[in-house]
């Protein structure tokens, strides 16, 4: 269990294997938009501010922020952590009772703009986000351009895997060997926030092992018995009748999709077949099982299928760009390698740094 190598998850098309291409050789290469599930109020202690970021750690902005209002740490919100070598926009709330609120156009710089700025009644807290929107530059595309377009059709017309992003592990699969020292030598995190971290990618790295094993058997986007499916769109989940037609249709629209486990207390919530296939996977894992189950993490499951909408390309000079939406919680970087191996240039400037 020491090992650790994302490249072999499995993927639905070995034609991607035959492409390359580079992503991120600039931040501009790589663009998210943020979008919450509401809109501001408009008024209450907490202001809005909607602000795009190049080359900058969301975290280490909020610090800032902090800083410039006057303010405690604790009194700034944020949805989620953006990628650092991108052009992210997302908002930032920052609680302003007691303090006199500064002129927020001092805080802009090179590389930090703000592009609204209103109020809302509640801090912004984490996860609060119906997803992200992102246009993709990939640069140095080699392969064959039909079998490109093939690859691009596929993603378009039946999703990819929903796997967790390689960056959920860290650096050179550094959060995942941390996991290893922790449940299996007691070597305890230092921090609250590293423990937070370990146990995300532990949960997160069982879970791809999991999708990857459906990948290979071709039914990762099937049914199979005993599976619980989720409603596209919410975290609702309920035991599924493999002989039920009206459900195959819902299937095949994208209304549902199989899921496996983000693993916790409990047992497995699948039956049957499914729950069989996830068992074996799981099997040798039983110390980091233990551990989740011991800081009292809950059983939960995730979709297996993603199927990114607005999914559109063409194709420039300098290779190709990709805009699509995806849902809180999902990766890019699990579309990407459906359609290609990537080189990610940001990797070479970490590793430059370290």
């Amino acid at each position: 269990m020491s090992e650790f190598n994302f490249a072999t998850l499995a993927r639905v098309n070995s034609a991607a294997l035959n492409h390359r291409c580079l992503i991120r050789q600039t931040p501009e290469d790589f663009q998210v938009e943020e979008q919450l599930p509401f809109e501001p109020a408009g008024f209450g202690p907490h202001v809005m501010l909607q602000i795009t970021k190049t080359d900058t750690n969301t975290d280490w902005l909020a610090k800032q922020l902090a800083q410039f209002a006057g303010v405690a740490e604790v009194g700034i919100g944020y949805a989620g952590l953006k990628d650092r070598h991108a052009v992210t926009t997302q908002w930032f709330s920052v609680n302003t009772e007691g303090v006199t609120e500064p002129d927020w156009s001092a805080f802009e710089s090179e590389l930090i703009k703000i592009s609204r700025i209103t109020r809302h009644n509640k801090k912004l807290k984490r996860g609060v986000l119906s997803g992200n929107r992102f246009t993709l530059n990939l640069n140095v595309v080699e392969g064959d351009k039909e079998s490109w377009e093939s690859a691009l059709n596929q993603v378009q017309k039946e999703g990819v895997p929903n796997y967790f992003g390689e960056q959920r592990f860290g650096h050179q699969m550094g959060n995942l060997h941390a996991v290893e020292q922790w449940f299996g030598q007691g070597r305890k995190p230092k921090s609250r926030t590293k423990k937070s971290l370990y146990l995300s990618a532990a949960r997160s790295w069982l879970f791809n092992l999991v999708v990857s094993e459906r990948v290979q058997a071709h039914n990762w986007n099937q049914f199979i018995s005993g599976d619980v499916m989720q409603l596209n769109g919410s975290h609702s989940c309920f035991q599924s009748e493999k002989d039920d037609t009206k459900l195959l249709e819902r299937l095949k629209s994208f209304d549902i999709h199989p899921t496996g486990p983000l693993v916790g207390q409990g047992e497995l919530q699948s039956e049957e077949n499914c729950k069989q296939l996830e068992a074996v996977v799981l099997d040798s894992w039983q110390p980091w099982i233990q551990g989740l189950s011991r800081q009292g993490l809950k059983q939960e499951r995730r979709a297996i299928r993603l199927v990114p909408t607005e999914f559109n390309w063409h194709w420039n000079e300098a290779g190709l760009q990709l805009t699509f939406f995806l849902p809180a919680g999902c990766f890019a970087t699990s579309v990407l390698r459906e359609l290609a191996v990537i080189e990610d240039a940001s990797e070479r400037i970490i590793q430059a740094d370290t």
